[in-house]
């Protein structure tokens, strides 16, 4: 049995996860789990759908469902990738009780082996409903973090009673936002029961770097006028929002370019779709598609923009406008989600209503007229650095479990 000084062991578990295979991934889940190293012992399983006969799709489509091995070793954490039957497209409402049922025999071991104390899920359904029957079973206490995607599903009646179940077996609910919290309390969780925890930003990894150095690095103009978004290239970013508002603002900035930073993800990918919309506007010098990028790159990205632009659906709490910030670059971004939670004033960046187009446009244009007191953005990104989250979740996990290293859960007893 793995022994060790810290008080706490956690087991994370959660499908959207870091892998060899899927490198961007669930980057801000294991960002915020690998800093609770500090304070615990940490393993992570992170159930991948899978079905026989699955490698036929992939003859037409090489990209899809990318397998990572069985484990492996990240940064000194074991990262499990157990896998649970998924159709495509077909029996989807079972995908909590197969996720299920195909971790939990690892989970068992792992409670045994390292002496976990609690089983902290991210996403409510169906990874935090899954997580939640299965600490049960094991006899642990358990948390959720909502990370956005309850939004939408408590839209829907078919997932809305698993979503209430979950929140109420949980030991204790997180929301990376207000707004998130506030959608378990339209339904029924009580205020104690959850807890608002935002993401963090690593000041060190993202940095200010010299803007018309980057923009030369990049082959931009020194005098170019740089918008950017980071994202999955899917609709739900709304990358097409911020090119169909382009031509207007050439008019103001006719030196505009426009990076485009991201690539494939499991919602899909719309480069193509984004590629004609650009052609037909007569963007296509005046836009880049950059590709997925690390984070250790992004700094130089963020660096060459004179502001950032997320003309976003939903968001829970989107990690990517305070790493804009912390690289000196404001931001614009649409009244959904937490994301007035971080751009929280006008001296920060801009908030527009959803799908606006002369509104969003306005705003842009604005925001690269408007000089900016770049020391604020960075010293607004110091005060939200991981350390202060950290230290706030160690105390609600603590909090949430009675367990302590050399107490057993009812698997051990």
């Amino acid at each position: 049995m793995t022994r060790s000084d810290k008080e706490l062991s956690l087991l994370v578990f959660s499908s959207l996860f870091p892998s060899s295979a899927r490198p961007t991934a669930g980057l801000f889940v294991r960002e915020r789990m690998f800093r609770m190293r500090k304070y615990a012992d940490i393993v992570v399983v992170s159930p991948v759908p899978w079905f026989p006969g699955q490698e036929l799709i992939k003859l037409f489509f090489p990209d899809y469902r990318p397998m990572p091995p069985k484990m492996e070793v990240q940064d000194g954490v074991k990262v499990y990738f157990p896998r649970f039957f998924s159709l495509p497209l077909l029996f989807r409402q079972f995908d909590s009780l197969f996720m299920q049922r195909g971790a939990r025999k690892l989970v068992k071991r792992l409670v045994k082996e390292r002496n976990i104390n609690i089983i902290d899920a991210h996403f409510t359904y169906p990874d935090g409903h899954a997580a939640t029957q299965l600490a049960e079973e094991v006899g642990l206490p358990s948390t959720i973090t909502m990370r956005g995607t309850e939004v939408p599903h408590s839209k829907d009646h078919k997932k809305l009673p698993s979503l209430k179940q979950a929140w109420s077996k949980a030991s204790h609910v997180i929301a990376v936002s207000q707004s998130l919290k506030d959608v378990a309390l339209q339904h029924g969780v009580e205020d104690s029961h959850i807890t608002v925890v935002g993401n963090g930003i690593d000041t060190e990894q993202f940095q200010e770097l010299d803007k018309k150095g980057a923009k030369q690095k990049l082959g931009l103009q020194p005098d170019a006028k740089v918008i950017i978004t980071v994202g999955g290239l899917v609709w739900r970013k709304g990358f097409h929002r911020v090119i169909e508002c382009m031509p207007d603002i050439q008019k103001e900035h006719p030196n505009l370019h426009y990076l485009i930073v991201g690539g494939a993800s499991l919602e899909g990918n719309i480069e193509a779709e984004l590629r004609e919309q650009s052609d037909k506007l007569n963007l296509t010098d005046a836009v880049t598609f950059c590709g997925a990028k690390r984070p250790e790159e992004l700094s130089l990205y963020l660096s060459a923009a004179d502001v950032f632009v997320l003309a976003t659906a939903n968001e829970g709490w989107a990690n990517v406008l305070l790493e804009s910030l912390a690289c000196g670059t404001p931001v614009v971004a649409t009244d959904v989600g937490g994301n007035k939670e971080v751009i929280t004033d006008d001296t920060l960046g801009a908030i527009v209503p959803f799908d606006d187009r002369e509104a969003l446009g306005t705003a842009i244009t604005g925001a690269l007229h408007r000089n900016w007191d770049t020391e604020h953005l960075l010293g607004y990104a110091q005060q939200n650095h991981w350390d202060n989250r950290i230290t706030q979740l160690n105390r609600l996990f603590k909090e949430t479990t009675p367990y302590r290293v050399g107490k057993h859960s009812a698997l051990g007893k």
